[in-house]
Order: structure tokens, then sequence, then C-alpha cells
């Protein structure tokens, strides 16, 4: 979306704030204002929320750049209202590697809550009893914030360390189960036990705290999705794009009325479409476009998208699997010595993973 705000980049890791951040602060505000909160207490919480999620972007970065080490890339981090997100190209299928890449981001929090246990200092809440504690906390002190972030990080250590997927505790459990196992079987276990913590916290969010319900779910559905993704990437290996692409697909040349691809597009089952001149792909005619254009008298190079990616007939489909899942448009020319020969998008990549599942059993 649009209105996400893009705040640089580190080491080549674009950082974005999603909008939905921006509630995150609103509802601070609001809550501080409804309970007659000073002008004190709202900088304060929203300066601390802004801290907090600087140790997530540094959490996050634990990840991109130790998978920078090993050779993968990190297209982005998005900050979220729930936390942060690294969008890795890929998780290595390396145990060792998955294991110090995954490790990494509770790392730098475990290295922030030791810094600060030192600055704060941290011992003198220890010995105050839970009244006192909670009195000292009431003020907007320095003291106050740094032991505030403290417990913030130690917390982010301790919740990311749940073994469940997708939280980092469920990586790291699989990562340790594939040095003895395969893969497959490895996500399968970590993924159960997730499911089944999620489970618990259903129980217990229904009976005490209603947003453990939604990390339940959280927890629930990501388990569910590492688990079908593993599955259909081992489905896949020793597959290439030859394998899977589709051939009867139709053309347009970029001098063609737009009304020809219209026609095409409520006659036919094919929503996207390939713009070829000399047969060398010139363009792609993504379906919104199309739609978006049908009442226009327009050729198709006016509305062709001459920003896409191809791929080549021998790739991988592991890596094309990867791909499809990352794009906003899931749809691709195949190529081969420079010449189209077919395309693949996630409908028929899936119908192929599909007839790859009945084939093994």
């Amino acid at each position: 979306m649009k209105a996400n705000l893009k705040l640089g980049s580190i080491s080549g890791v674009k950082i974005i704030v999603h909008w939905t951040f921006f509630f995150l602060i609103a509802w601070i505000v609001f809550s501080e204002l409804k309970r007659g909160g000073s002008t004190n207490s709202i900088l304060f919480n929203i300066a601390l929320i802004l801290a907090v999620f600087a140790c997530v972007v540094l959490h996050e970065l634990g990840h991109a750049l130790t998978a920078k080490f090993f050779g993968v890339k990190t297209k982005d981090i998005t900050l979220l209202p729930i936390g942060g997100m690294a969008s890795l190209e890929r998780i290595p299928e390396s145990p060792k590697q998955e294991f110090l890449i995954t490790i990494a981001g509770p790392l730098v929090n475990v290295i922030i809550a030791l810094l600060l246990y030192f600055i704060v200092p941290v011992q003198d809440f220890i010995y105050l009893n839970l009244t006192e504690t909670l009195e000292t906390l009431g003020g907007f002190s320095l003291q106050n914030f740094l032991f505030s972030l403290f417990i913030v990080n130690v917390g982010l250590v301790i919740f990311n360390m749940i073994p469940a997927f997708p939280m980092d505790g469920g990586r790291v459990l699989r990562a340790l189960l594939a040095i003895k196992m395969n893969r497959v079987k490895a996500t399968q276990i970590a993924s159960n036990i997730g499911q089944s913590i999620a489970v618990l916290f259903l129980l217990i969010g229904l009976l005490y705290n209603p947003f453990l319900v939604f990390i339940a779910l959280f927890i629930f559905l990501g388990a569910y999705g590492e688990n079908k993704m593993v599955q259909h990437l081992a489905l896949l290996k020793a597959h290439n794009v030859e394998d899977a692409m589709l051939l009867d697909i139709t053309v347009f040349k970029p001098e063609d009325p737009l009304d020809m691809v219209v026609n095409k597009l409520i006659s036919g089952t094919e929503n996207n479409f390939v713009v070829v001149k000399n047969s060398r792909v010139q363009g792609v005619l993504y379906h919104q476009d199309i739609i978006n254009n049908s009442n226009k008298n327009v050729l198709v190079k006016d509305v062709m998208n001459t920003d896409f990616k191809t791929v080549n007939s021998n790739d991988n489909l592991e890596d094309i699997y990867i791909l499809i899942y990352n794009e906003k448009h899931p749809f691709f020319p195949v190529i081969d010595h420079e010449n189209l020969v077919g395309v693949i998008d996630a409908t028929n990549l899936n119908e192929y993973v599909l007839l790859q599942a009945k084939l093994a059993y």
C-alpha cells in the first residue's frame, strides 16, 4: 500500500513501516486521553513504543545480516503493530545455517537486555516488592524508561523462543530436529508442537485473556502454512519449470487493440497475457490493468507492463514456488534462449503440486 512509510535502508535492506502501525500510536494517545493521562504520559508511552520498535528492527537486522553472510538476501523489514517481519528470499535447508540465522534475532535482544541491565541498573528494581515497583514505574524518568525497555527485550526473547512457527523458536526447533532427520519430517514435528501450543493458548485465552486467542490463531496458521510450504518444496525438488509451465497460451502484439484482449478475456479462461514482438517478450498484460482500461480505445502497448520478471525453462521449481508467493503478480513468461516458450503462474503451479502429491502416495 502506498501509505506505507519507507525509512530508508541498512546494508541494502529496506526498512518499511506498515500503515497499520500508525493505528497503534493513535490507540496509545486515545487510551491515555481516555484515562485522563497527561501530556508527559502520552509522550513517554509513544517514545517507549518507538524505542521498542527500534529494538524490533535490530532484532530483524540480526536475522537479515546473518542471512546475508550465508548468501541469502532480505528484501525488506516491515514494521507491523504486532512486531517486525524480515522478508528473507528463502530459508536455507542447511540446519546449521537456519539455526544461526534464526537465533541471531533473539541474541540481539539478549545483548540489548544485558546492556540495559547494567545501565539502569536493574537490581534497584529487583529488591522492591510489586507495589513499590509499580509506584516507582509511575514516574516518567529516564531510569523507568530504560527499565521498561529492559523488560520488553526480555519479553521479546521469551516470546520469540516459543517452539512454534512462525516464531523463531519454531525454526530453532526445526533446525535442531533436521540434524537427525529430513527437513519435511522435522517441520511436521515442529508444526505439530506449535499447533498444540496454539490450542493451549486458545483455551487459556478463552478463560482469561482474549488477546491470547489472537496469538493462538497466529501460531496455528503459521505452523500450518510452514508445514505445507516445506511439503510442497519437497515435492518440487528436482523438477524444473519446463515440467509445469503452460504451453497453450494466447499472446498479443504491442500494436493490437486492447479490445482484442478484452474479448479473449471474456471468452476464455486466461487472465494474464504476454506481449510479444519478433519472438521476444515486450511486456505483460495483467488482469486488473485490462479491466481498468477496458473502456478505452487504446493499444496493447499503452497498457502492458514493462516492469516484469521472466524465468528460464530449466529453472528449479523450488525457486519459482518461492518467487511466485513473494511477488505481487504471480505470473511469469518462460524463456528459452530469449524466446517465449510458455508461462507459469500460481494456479498451474498449485495444480502441479497436487498432481505430484498424488503420485507420491
